[in-house]
């Protein structure tokens, strides 16, 4: 009885794992018969022309420290990278409302990756205070009369010190309420949790040029990422010959369409995590079915809207992610072909290589951090999230478009930053992308001309920023000046 009871959870557990059949054959089998046509691949890689807009980050009004700090300002960071990225620029942000000196970030271990990093094994601390040095003072740790101000020991009691309450988007007036008089009476403030805790609107031009400076030129990577996110770049735009075991060789970049010495990187937002969160159908069949829906009680405790919706709700709405087999026919629908560079920025892939097979079919040339460097170099960030994340990060702002199959942090720092520098960002129309897949009718040219008039606008066109949404997103106009 236990020997069947075993066997019979081992199937279940096995089947998981078996990438489901492609669910769209039709199309996948269209794409892997056509002809790509040259035009197409032109204008596919043309940079974005000149907008009229250039990045503006310093103030109006001259940089100035206050003459005396009113105290410390320890911020305590969860998140991935990206989420970590924002609370960095508001805690900047704050300690120049507060008149305070800013300890270096606390970020908290990643409580899904299990990434204990710290803000120096990720950033570049001396160019960080370095680049902030006329704004606001910066020091790495706390002088030796608040060592006690510690995680652990905000952990054990409520503490007077610790700003615990800080309403998600708060004004810059609610921490001058709130926080300077603490800072008055003890000379220190911690605010925990610090995620999302400072407001888009209503602040100084200042303020903002401030948050964006951090973001777009304070927070560079270690030279360690840096110098590894080199090395893969330089892979990716000069591949070896078939008898050149040389990486680094130099080549002629020959635009002739095809995309010669040029890139795509995409973020496959495609892991466990995403894919129970999302509550939709993958084609992974009753057991994945199980799984997920197993794995979303556990972790989330029934807390997750999505699952209200059937699958083809959620899909007409465009809150599936892309799988990868669906990211893969929107790229070839988008006019890029078999001979394409693309770079997969990922952390794990929900279903491994074997769901990943659809979309290496159509791009035989997709690399990522493991076949395009060698565990030696790749030593100081193995099994680290935090700086696999800042590599990928990294090697995003060097390709020659990005592409994201969900939206999500990485999405929007990246959309953001790309914004901020010109470069193309192809943006997925989820919604419309949901309806077609959807429509299991479709032929290969209707599917490709939908997908088409869906994304005219859609490649990293300046979009300015409304109220109540991110200047981290949208950098313009906050950040931005006509010229």
């Amino acid at each position: 009885m236990e020997t069947n009871l075993y066997g019979y959870l081992m199937h279940w557990f096995l089947q998981e794992w078996n990438a489901p059949k492609p669910r769209h054959s039709r199309l996948l089998n269209s794409v892997l018969r056509r002809e790509y046509p040259n035009e197409e691949q032109k204008s596919l890689w043309t940079p974005l022309r000149d907008q009229g807009w250039r990045p503006c980050l310093e103030s109006t009004k001259p940089p100035s420290l206050p003459e005396n700090s009113k105290g410390y300002i320890q911020v305590f960071l969860d998140g991935g990278l990206n989420q970590q990225r924002m609370g960095i620029c508001d805690a900047v942000a704050v300690a120049k409302i507060l008149n305070a000196t800013l300890v270096i970030p606390h970020l908290e271990m990643n409580p899904v990756w299990k990434d204990s990093s710290s803000f120096t094994d990720i950033f570049d601390v001396s160019h960080f205070i370095d680049v902030l040095k006329d704004d606001i003072s910066i020091v790495r740790e706390l002088p030796y009369e608040f060592s006690w101000s510690t995680r652990e020991y905000y952990a054990t009691a409520i503490r007077a010190t610790r700003v615990k309450l800080a309403p998600v988007h708060a004004s810059a007036s609610w921490y001058l309420e709130n926080v300077s008089p603490i800072l008055d009476s003890y000379g220190i403030a911690a605010i925990s949790p610090f995620s999302h805790r400072l407001a888009f609107n209503n602040l100084s031009a200042e303020i903002q040029r401030l948050r964006c400076k951090v973001n777009f030129r304070a927070l560079a990577f270690v030279p360690h990422v840096r110098a590894l996110g080199d090395a893969i770049v330089g892979r990716l735009r000069y591949p070896p010959k078939a008898d050149d075991g040389n990486y680094l060789r130099e080549v002629t970049d020959r635009d002739n369409g095809k995309g010669t010495g040029k890139f795509v990187v995409l973020h496959l937002r495609f892991d466990k995590d995403m894919a129970a969160h999302s509550a939709c159908d993958f084609g992974g069949g009753k057991a994945e079915k199980i799984a997920l829906a197993k794995y979303r009680q556990t972790i989330w405790q029934g807390r997750v809207v999505n699952s209200q919706f059937t699958d083809e709700e959620l899909r007409n709405q465009g809150r599936c992610p892309l799988t990868p087999e669906e990211i893969g026919l929107l790229l070839a629908a988008l006019g890029f072909d078999n001979s394409t560079r693309l770079y997969l920025a990922s952390h794990k892939v929900y279903g491994g290589e074997a769901r990943l097979s659809a979309l290496r079919n159509l791009f035989p040339l997709m690399e990522d951090k493991k076949s395009l460097a060698s565990s030696e170099e790749r030593a100081q960030i193995k099994g680290k999230a935090s700086l696999l994340a800042a590599v990928d990060y990294y090697v995003s702002m060097h390709s020659d478009i990005f592409i994201s199959a969900s939206p999500g942090n990485m999405h929007n720092a990246m959309v953001g930053h790309r914004t901020f520098e010109n470069l193309k960002t192809i943006r997925p129309n989820m919604a419309l992308l949901g309806q077609l897949f959807s429509n299991k009718s479709l032929t290969w040219p209707e599917f490709q001309q939908a997908v088409l008039a869906g994304h005219k606008g859609r490649h990293g066109e300046i979009r300015l920023r409304k109220p109540k949404q991110s200047l981290y997103t949208y950098p313009a106009p906050d950040c931005m000046c006509r010229h």
